[in-house]
């Protein structure tokens, strides 16, 4: 092999390990038997949600999650594989590809990465079902509201009390 071409490897690696890093999850597919029609619109849906998805070589793959310290997913890189990126959504790629391999069964999950920890098919299947960050972050609204709201029906239901008594 020219030198070239091993530079250029060794770039790739770099650059996949890079993403490797930065993502908050990872999510690595079997994607032989869709249609060029069929990745295109999955494409296009992890786009829009802020997801890279690429084709990389499985030796790339390997060499980049080792390069990023991922250990064990030497069994993951092996047939045709896909890899969805993201650097904010933790739920999104997951819930997108687990959306579609339910409608399209030639797509299946492999594993991938969640936070730094290698995850497991069935982990990742978990979190598709989570609510996306919005729905998270809405949770989390309405239980922080739930005391000061109890507290204001409270103070209600007392000062109705006392208008009541007055009368």
């Amino acid at each position: 092999m020219s030198e070239a071409i091993i530079a250029k490897k060794a770039q790739q690696v770099s650059e996949v390990a890079e993403q490797f890093k930065n993502a908050t999850s990872v999510v690595v597919v079997d994607y032989l038997g869709i249609t060029v029609e069929q990745a295109t619109n999955l494409r296009t849906e992890l786009r829009n949600a802020g997801v890279q998805f690429a084709v990389v070589k499985n030796s790339i793959l390997s060499r980049a999650a080792k390069e990023a310290g991922l250990e064990g997913m030497d069994d993951i890189f092996k047939g045709p594989s896909a890899v969805a990126f993201s650097n904010d959504d933790v739920v999104a790629p997951a819930k997108i590809l687990a959306d579609f391999a339910k409608k399209v069964e030639a797509l299946e999950i492999k594993a991938g990465v969640i936070e730094g920890k290698v995850s497991s098919k069935e982990e990742i299947e978990a979190l598709a079902k989570l609510p996306n960050r919005e729905g998270l972050l809405s949770m989390l609204l309405s239980v922080l509201q739930a005391p000061v709201r109890n507290t204001a029906l409270a103070f209600k239901a007392v000062a109705d009390q006392k208008d009541g008594a007055a009368a």
